[in-house]
């Protein structure tokens, strides 16, 4: 909103060790490229910005491979010295034949400001893919986020939708999600002028690409 030809880019680095057999943690570097255009004088305006260091830890509760539904739990923590954030999540899923399904349950909480504002944040999400043969997985996503100033009220909330298309070799792999928003809601109203997406506090298209490499 009053800020023509939206653009942000998010990028993370992540080290993955794993402890145990059931216990993993990855350290995250962050960084948040954004750009934009000011309707009003027509001026561009771009940064690039640190956004801290992250620590992952998780723990597999349930096997998939043993239980009929697998669980892990999800912690995460972010510091970048003006901001930090705590995010929990409970993860669910399993395979059967060539199908395979997750769901997520988040919560997570935001100091910002120089640490003297507080954002609560839940989510879902859940997706689902189907293995064309050894090495590309094609599915659908969907993810709900929504965000709750000072824990006082619901702000604002957004669904979004779209496709997912992954691709593995033995060292290394790539997955790619394009989700479009199809539905927003704030309680503020259509600040943005469209009555059926929220384009306050979050993207109209969020596309997300992952690429690993096995050590």
């Amino acid at each position: 909103v009053g800020q023509n030809h939206y653009n942000q880019w998010d990028f993370r680095q992540e080290l993955e060790y794993g402890v145990t057999d059931r216990y993993a943690v990855s350290l995250y570097v962050n960084e948040q490229a954004t750009s934009f255009q000011n309707p009003g004088t027509g001026a561009h305006d771009s940064s690039f910005d640190w956004k801290g260091i992250s620590l992952e830890n998780r723990y597999n509760v349930l096997n998939p491979a043993e239980h009929a539904v697998g669980l892990t739990l999800y912690l995460e923590g972010t510091y970048s010295g003006e901001e930090a954030e705590i995010e929990e999540k409970l993860i669910l899923g399993q395979r059967h034949g060539d199908w395979k399904w997750a769901f997520n349950l988040m919560h997570g909480t935001e100091w910002e400001d120089n640490l003297r504002k507080t954002e609560g944040e839940l989510g879902a999400s859940f997706g689902l893919a189907y293995d064309l043969g050894k090495h590309w997985s094609v599915g659908l996503e969907v993810r709900n986020e929504t965000l709750v100033p000072d824990y006082k009220e619901f702000e604002s909330t957004a669904v979004f939708l779209g496709p997912v298309v992954s691709y593995r070799q033995e060292k290394w792999w790539a997955a790619l999600t394009v989700m479009p928003q199809i539905y927003g809601w704030n309680k503020d109203g259509s600040a943005d002028g469209n009555s059926h997406l929220e384009l306050v506090d979050h993207e109209k298209v969020n596309v997300r690409l992952l690429f690993g490499l096995n050590f």
